[in-house]
């Protein structure tokens, strides 16, 4: 009886490429590597090394000066790299350049060459499951690919699948700049036609007060949303975990209100992905309340927070009441007093102006340390507002 083979496919090889810009700091330049290597993983590829070089602007035809994309070619033909992985967007010529002069005097020349935005829209592919959500990674991957069709012609030839490579790019060999359009209009129209569904679906929920999760990618809030909501949504330490927003009805005491759980921002979030997913985050648009949870254990938590709050305000949803909720304090190696912490940001935030947020809470969702009080505070902010919508009500509290 033959058996039946278990090998797993070998995870692809890749290098990361970075710039260290004037006035940049070392560790900064670290963190955002640090970052794409945690992309990189999410999408299942092994890092065997990083590069970075210092530049006042990128090359505008390499990106890196000769010296170092020489340096980045010799070890890629050494150590048969599958892929190189850029931190930054790359123009259509830059990505034709470098892949001409890494494939250069291979003998497999299959190299493949990625920015940050095709990796992130990569993942966004290999984790939609639903129409809604595959439809909104399609239309963002061919606005992303309609500019850089000339290069990818003969790249995709060459290459059959993996990273980078997901969704259309495996099997619309054929496709030109008309066909393609022409697919971007009939994906908007197949859009717009579930979005009407969902404002539909939001329409019928619009009695109950809402709350949003938002917050940087893989900050914990479907694990936040697990134990507020009792329910088992998917929450696992990979970037961009939760793609389709959940929703789910939680009760505390008396109180009965709408939470949900929404795609994570990043910074550099490609702009196509942003116009792909605005219905969804029309979610957190509509909210009465946003939760706005932070990885405290992160070291660049602080510029997490900015970059989800630009996010925020890109969308209209700056203005919302807001509760800070500082996750993973159990992971928090600076062991700061939390009240001096609550009093520093509260402090921080009334100087700049902001009168959204409600209250600063430090929790461990996954510990479950915290979780009365994020409970507590929920129901101090929902149900003033629950009070002014249903004042025939207020008996119940």
């Amino acid at each position: 009886m033959g058996s039946v083979s278990t090998k797993k496919k070998a995870k692809e090889k890749a290098v990361l490429i970075g710039l260290a810009m004037p006035g940049q700091a070392e560790e900064l330049v670290d963190d955002y590597l640090d970052e794409l290597e945690f992309l990189a993983f999410t999408a299942d590829a092994v890092i065997t090394k990083r590069f970075v070089q210092k530049l006042y602007t990128p090359n505008p035809r390499t990106f890196l000066g000769s010296g170092k994309i020489e340096e980045v070619r010799q070890y890629v033909l050494r150590e048969n790299v599958d892929m190189v992985i850029f931190d930054d967007e790359l123009s259509a010529s830059q990505l034709r350049n470098i892949e001409r002069l890494l494939n250069k005097d291979h003998e497999n020349p299959n190299c493949k060459i990625l920015d940050r935005n095709n990796l992130i829209l990569d993942i966004f592919a290999s984790r939609a499951r639903t129409s809604h959500a595959k439809t909104q990674v399609q239309l963002a991957q061919y606005q992303y690919l309609l500019p850089r069709l000339t290069r990818l012609w003969t790249h995709l030839e060459r290459q059959k699948g993996g990273i980078g490579l997901r969704g259309p790019g495996e099997t619309e060999l054929e496709t030109d700049r008309r066909i393609i359009r022409e697919k971007i209009k009939r994906l908007k129209n197949k859009l717009a036609a579930i979005d009407k569904q969902m404002i539909t679906q939001r329409k019928s929920r619009a009695s109950l007060i809402r709350v949003a999760l938002v917050g940087y990618t893989n900050a914990g809030k479907s694990t936040l949303m697990n134990l507020v909501s009792k329910t088992d949504v998917l929450a696992e330490n990979k970037l961009f975990a939760t793609l389709d927003t959940t929703v789910r009805k939680v009760t505390v005491k008396n109180l009965s209100f709408l939470l949900s759980d929404t795609v994570g921002f990043i910074r550099k979030l490609p702009h196509q992905l942003i116009e792909s997913f605005k219905s969804t985050l029309a979610e957190v648009e509509d909210a009465d309340v946003l939760v706005h949870v932070i990885d405290i254990s992160h070291p660049s938590f602080e510029e997490q927070i900015l970059v989800a709050n630009n996010t925020l305000m890109e969308i209209g949803a700056a203005e919302i009441p807001t509760i800070l909720v500082f996750n993973k304090i159990d992971a928090f190696s600076d062991k700061l007093n939390q009240q001096a912490l609550r009093k520093t940001w509260m402090a921080r935030l009334a100087e700049s102006g902001n009168t959204n947020v409600r209250a600063c809470l430090f929790i461990s969702a996954l510990g479950k340390a915290g979780h009365a009080a994020v409970r507590k505070q929920l129901y101090d902010t929902v149900k003033p507002l629950h009070v002014k919508r249903y004042p025939y009500n207020n008996l119940l509290y």
